[in-house]
């Protein structure tokens, strides 16, 4: 017959865990705020203003947005009134954010097209300088920019995302 097993005990000066209920909860993450006006009634037709950092200089630097590629963003952001640019597709996003903003749209029954910017380097670097936003997704509504996934998802807890969508829809 084997002999039991002694019982477990604590390595010295080491103290038992605590239970999930006793253990501080962290602090809920908080999204980050809409953008500002300067960003979200940027005019795609137009060039965005440069920020200067804090030092008052450029913290990055992007190539030159071709006249040849503002004319294929501005035609495809004007195809639709509603135009997401994403990383895959919206069948099968290939990011959390980009399946965020995917499930919202679709939340709110709106027909959206999708463009993949994993599939071509040459529109992913450029959006980020046609929108002056360095992140995806980018949302695109009624031909203007919208903002990313925290903006979008701030705007459609707020119902201001169902406003936007149902003006452009009408017009």
């Amino acid at each position: 017959m084997a002999a039991s097993a002694p019982a477990a005990r604590p390595l010295a000066g080491a103290s038992a865990p605590l239970p999930f209920s006793a253990r501080p909860q962290p602090a809920s993450v908080a999204l980050l705020p809409r953008a500002p006006a300067a960003i979200r009634g940027l005019s795609l037709g137009r060039p965005a203003q440069a920020q200067p950092s804090a030092r008052g200089r450029s913290v990055r630097c992007l190539a030159a947005l071709s006249p040849e590629m503002r004319a294929t963003l501005d035609k495809v952001v004007g195809s639709s009134k509603v135009v997401l640019f994403m990383k895959g597709t919206k069948d099968f996003p290939q990011c959390g954010f980009s399946h965020t903003v995917v499930q919202i749209l679709r939340s709110l029954d709106v027909p959206f097209e999708t463009l993949d910017v994993l599939a071509n380097e040459a529109l992913r670097q450029g959006l980020k300088e046609y929108s002056s936003w360095p992140t995806f997704p980018q949302l695109y509504i009624d031909g203007e920019f919208f903002g990313g996934c925290d903006i979008t998802v701030e705007a459609y807890k707020s119902g201001e995302l169902q406003e936007t969508l149902e003006k452009a829809m009408c017009s």
